[in-house]
């Protein structure tokens, strides 16, 4: 087991990383999910002892290893920029782990012909990495990583310079193959969807904090705040403000009743969010907040529109599925649907979360 006890990492008057605690175990699969400059990659290089914490510990196995260099920790790590050696042939680049660990040379070589085939670089094998693609560079460092056979998988958004169908496959494949060895896997990503295929656990990172970690659906499904809502959310969940009184939530164009769960919470001020994919521009069955918008953009991204509105400052976006071709300036009604809305209230805690929430 990998523990993190109140990690911090302080750089001149910025705090990287703050008071981060996780215990990641054994053949678990372990997302960190956060937008660019949320501390994923400052956190991945303390796991693997490329930094050292300012205050903190981190244990393997209930022993620190803050004393223990980089080299003799077992430990693989790919970045999203890949790094090859570039005067060796991609053979020599995925064995090198294994020469310098001393394994005998059969065993070297039916483990970089099983990772080259899972990596589809067979036919590679003989060329330097300047003679091969960025993703074929990409895949070399992977399978570097694959054979080294490391207690500890440090993955930095490593798929993003592959093609969609190997990527795809990848994101299936991975996770399994690193569980098979005991390994503990850890996934850096910036997308929600990536976490959801992933599963495992997933820990929100927001300007170097770790907002919640637990099961990946569970924390979709049940963001403990705000913050963690509109990170495991992409685009970010729409938030509506509105005020409780009485039995009804009421926004500036109508209101909604309450759902009889919280009919007991406290009159107040309080915030609705809402999915992107969850917010209608056309009525739905069932009770739905009404809210009159205008639309001021429209992104097609081949099968799906996203349609940015705005009222009085408050911004919202609407993922539709299929091309949807809508005039800026036009005027129309979005619809939150009661059935999708979360409520948090007004310390952002989440009160209530949608009784049967998909992974979507």
């Amino acid at each position: 087991m990998l523990e993190l006890k109140n990690v911090s990492k302080q750089v001149g008057q910025s705090a990287h990383i703050s008071d981060v605690s996780l215990a990641l175990e054994k053949g678990s699969v372990n997302v960190l999910l956060g937008p660019t400059l949320s501390g994923k990659t400052t956190l991945m290089r303390l796991m693997a002892g490329l930094e050292k914490p300012t205050s903190g510990d981190i244990l393997m196995d209930g022993s620190s290893v803050l004393g223990v260099p980089v080299q003799k920790r077992n430990v693989a790590m790919v970045y999203q920029q890949f790094i090859n050696y570039p005067a060796a042939t991609v053979y020599e680049n995925i064995a090198s782990p294994m020469r310098v660990s001393g394994v005998d040379k059969a065993t070297i070589d039916k483990r970089v012909r099983a990772a080259a085939e899972l990596m589809k670089l067979t036919p590679f094998l003989d060329r330097t990495p300047l003679n091969l693609s960025g993703g074929q560079q990409q895949r070399t460092a992977l399978a570097r990583a694959l054979v080294k056979d490391a207690s500890l998988v440090l993955l930095d958004e490593p798929l993003a310079n592959l093609d969609y169908k190997l990527r795809e496959e990848l994101r299936t494949e991975l996770p399994k193959i690193f569980a098979e060895t005991g390994a503990i896997f850890v996934y850096a990503t910036t997308e929600p969807h990536e976490a959801l295929l992933l599963g495992g656990k997933t820990a929100t990172l927001h300007e170097g904090r770790v907002t919640q970690f637990g099961k990946t659906i569970d924390v979709h499904n049940h963001p403990a705040d705000l913050l963690t809502a509109q990170t495991f959310s992409d685009p970010p969940m729409n938030v509506v403000p509105v005020r409780k009184t009485a039995s009804t939530f009421a926004f500036a164009d109508g209101s909604i009743g309450i759902p009889h769960s919280i009919s007991g919470l406290s009159d107040g001020d309080y915030s609705l969010g809402i999915r992107p994919h969850h917010l209608m521009l056309s009525q739905p069955a069932g009770h739905a907040l009404a809210v009159k918008t205008e639309i001021t953009a429209t992104e097609i991204t081949g099968s799906e529109s996203y349609v940015h509105l705005n009222r009085d400052g408050l911004r919202m976006v609407a993922l539709m599925h299929g091309v949807h071709r809508m005039n800026v300036g036009d005027e129309v009604t979005a619809y939150l649907d009661q059935s999708k809305i979360f409520v948090f209230d007004n310390q952002s805690n989440l009160v209530l979360a949608p009784q049967a929430q998909h992974a979507e």
